[in-house]
């Protein structure tokens, strides 16, 4: 009884505070758009469905064995560890950047032929990475809806949402304002640089990748031993006590921030954004 007694008592006061928590207003300050990055763990409709999953068993494991710390452990484990130990999106961001080059070159190698920037960018679009397709789709859309080039562009550079494309655009203005015959050099050029940022940033990775790697196998060895010991005698019976459990709290509170920290050190820093529509606007 006093298992079940507590375990109701710490889900009322679990949903009085999720309750408060609902109702305090926050202030919402706008700022240029820039697409969302991730940080910590992600609570999207997955990480929704593993809560409720983890809650599930970790009432049933509070019943069972009268720990109610599993009604906490249970949800945060079930859903956080594979969040943390989760590789960042940089592979998404490289690919995007690799894109971005690719279409570049591309549109260089049309303005070689002689033709317009409106026309190049217009027919870029057949070649054009499928990870910034849309983005491109969306420019050609507007520019054969005779919106004004560099307005177009703007756009196009908020839909890119990244320094890189900032540069593309700027670029692009450029030459869309002055008409000069050396854009496609200078693209080509500009090409070559992300391409070079791409390796780098590639090489960059490959390395953060190796403490990650190492921090799941830690891990999963952590658990394994963790559920033998569990099951083969005593070794355990200590955390169930009050005393006990509050300990465990600790423990697994200190393991799960040094994943965080791991996860924090493998993160790299956004760089700022210079040009675009929504920024301009911000700006004001």
């Amino acid at each position: 009884m006093i298992p079940l007694i507590a375990l109701a008592g710490a889900l009322i006061a679990g949903g009085l505070l999720l309750a408060s928590l609902g109702l305090v207003k926050r202030p919402v300050t706008p700022r240029p758009r820039r697409r969302p990055q991730r940080r910590g763990i992600p609570f999207g409709t997955r990480t929704r469905a593993l809560v409720l999953v983890g809650l599930a068993v970790g009432v049933l494991v509070a019943i069972l064995t009268g720990w109610v710390i599993a009604v906490l452990v249970a949800p945060v484990a079930i859903a956080g560890l594979p969040a943390l130990l989760s590789a960042p999106p940089a592979q998404k961001e490289l690919k995007r950047l690799d894109a971005m080059q690719e279409w570049v070159r591309s549109v260089a190698g049309v303005l070689t032929a002689g033709v317009g920037l409106e026309q190049a960018l217009t027919t870029s679009l057949r070649s054009t990475p499928e990870p910034i397709r849309p983005e491109v789709s969306r420019l050609v859309g507007r520019l054969r809806a005779r919106w004004d080039t560099q307005s177009a562009l703007r756009r196009f550079a908020d839909d890119l949402d990244d320094p890189t494309g900032d540069l593309i655009a700027s670029n692009l203005l450029l030459g869309a304002k002055h008409r000069g015959a050396g854009l496609a050099n200078v693209l080509g050029a500009l090409a070559e640089s992300v391409a070079e940022d791409v390796k780098a940033r590639q090489e960059i990775e490959a390395d953060r990748a190796k403490p990650r790697g190492n921090a799941r196998l830690i891990t999963l060895i952590s658990v394994v031993v963790m559920g033998m010991l569990a099951l083969s005698g005593n070794y355990i019976q200590p955390y169930g006590t009050p005393l006990g459990q509050m300990l465990l709290v600790v423990l697994l509170s200190a393991y799960a921030g040094t994943l965080l920290w791991l996860k924090a050190m493998s993160r790299s820093k956004p760089l700022p954004r210079f040009i675009g529509a929504e920024l301009a606007e911000a700006n004001r």
